[in-house]
């Protein structure tokens, strides 16, 4: 761990504010966390729009790993994955490790598919953890409370972090309203999907709990989403956040066949498929297993800004930057700096794919110009990288070539 976590984390979050705000302080504190077990961003839709070549060297913000992961079944020359959180960070080398130190995929799935076997306890002693470097061991076989961090993919994994803990508060608002999710998961068609969020979900944005509850900025916390990224949110929709928040989540379980949607499965199941026969990300599906335990070597993975990390690159050294939407946190000197170092590592062809909360395009007028005039922004790619994301939590996805 290179840089001063809450030194990078509150840069990040504080957008330079002098005095930052009490929920900015306790968003910041989120990340020393786990936040995302699972990161909501459609690694399928982002392969397909930036066409990843067995040449390139991806750049990308590493979050819960599941994208760098299945980045790696593209077969890319090398990786660099970053993340402010050194939980993130742990996480991110242990699928890595897990790639490379267990005997086959199924023992890979119990750990990261089923993540709540007891025998997941056996596989972490006996494989991985001496494959550990002295300081990951150590923050696994510890933790805060009495059960040591590996027990937490024994225990239902994706159940943990600030997004976990979102998710439960939803189930639990969905239990009082008499909601069960059986009928969605059952679905055979879009328009089954479609009658059960008009009968059963639609009503939930009616009712005073849910109307108070997201009239505060900290409401989102659990999905990621800092203050200033709440209020790009409402922005969407004259102020009315309640209007933006049904509406991606009408996309999320309206817009994609349930029987394809991993994203919608985590949102209402809190896992994936039990039995292991549902849609997961592509790094957990068996015909990639061989080409993670190959290609697993080539990610490095540091506990750095993004900036730092090109700003210490090699000119002409890097081919595809994925943002994330880390940029809906940056000041315009914080996007200016980044944007420098991604252009001076670019090499041509490159490409850089970003999420935004809101749906507009954050860089023009913000980025200086004689930056973003050398690169193309492909309005074609971005529409349908945005039509395809399966996640649905996001207002665009946007697509930069280098000119």
């Amino acid at each position: 761990m290179t840089d001063t976590t809450g030194t990078l984390i509150g840069a990040a979050v504080h957008d330079n504010a002098e005095r930052p705000s009490l929920g900015e302080r306790v968003f910041a504190r989120l990340f020393h966390g786990l936040v995302y077990a699972q990161i909501w961003e459609d690694p399928v839709c982002d392969m397909d729009a930036l066409g990843v070549r067995p040449d390139d060297h991806i750049t990308c913000i590493a979050s819960g790993g599941c994208n760098m992961m299945s980045y790696l079944t593209a077969r890319p020359a090398a990786i660099t994955a970053v993340d402010l959180s050194p939980w993130h960070v742990r996480l991110n080398r242990l699928k890595l490790t897990a790639a490379q130190a267990l005997p086959d995929h199924a023992s890979f799935y119990d750990l990261f598919g089923h993540a709540d076997m007891p025998s997941n306890n056996a596989l972490f002693d006996r494989y991985l953890l001496p494959q550990m470097s002295a300081e990951d061991r150590a923050f696994w076989t510890s933790g805060q409370g009495r059960q040591p961090r590996k027990t937490m993919f024994a225990r239902s994994f994706y159940r943990f972090g600030a997004l976990g803990g979102f998710i439960a508060v939803l189930h639990h608002i969905c239990r009082l309203s008499g909601v069960r999710f059986d009928a969605l998961l059952g679905a055979q068609s879009l328009d089954e999907q479609r009658a059960f969020f008009d009968l059963h979900i639609a009503p939930l944005f009616d009712t005073w709990v849910v109307k108070a509850a997201a009239r505060q900025r900290s409401s989102l916390f659990g999905l990621g989403i800092p203050p200033a990224q709440y209020d790009k949110l409402a922005a969407d929709a004259d102020g009315d956040i309640l209007c933006v928040l049904r509406h991606r989540t009408r996309k999320l379980f309206c817009d994609f066949p349930i029987s394809d949607n991993y994203f919608a499965w985590q949102a209402a199941n809190r896992g994936y498929k039990g039995d292991g026969t549902g849609p997961v990300p592509p790094y957990l599906e068996a015909r990639h297993f061989d080409t993670l335990r190959e290609m697993a070597p080539r990610v490095s993975v540091l506990n750095r800004s993004i900036t730092k990390v090109l700003a210490d690159a090699p000119a002409a050294s890097r081919s595809v930057y994925v943002l994330l939407d880390a940029q809906d946190w940056m000041s315009d000197a914080q996007l200016s700096a980044l944007w420098q170092e991604i252009t001076r590592t670019a090499r041509p062809n490159a490409r850089v794919l970003f999420r935004t909360g809101g749906a507009t395009n954050i860089l023009p007028g913000r980025v200086p110009a004689d930056l973003l005039d050398q690169w193309r922004y492909d309005e074609d790619a971005s529409t349908h990288a945005f039509a395809t994301d399966r996640s649905a939590i996001y207002g665009g996805v946007h697509l930069y070539r280098k000119v």
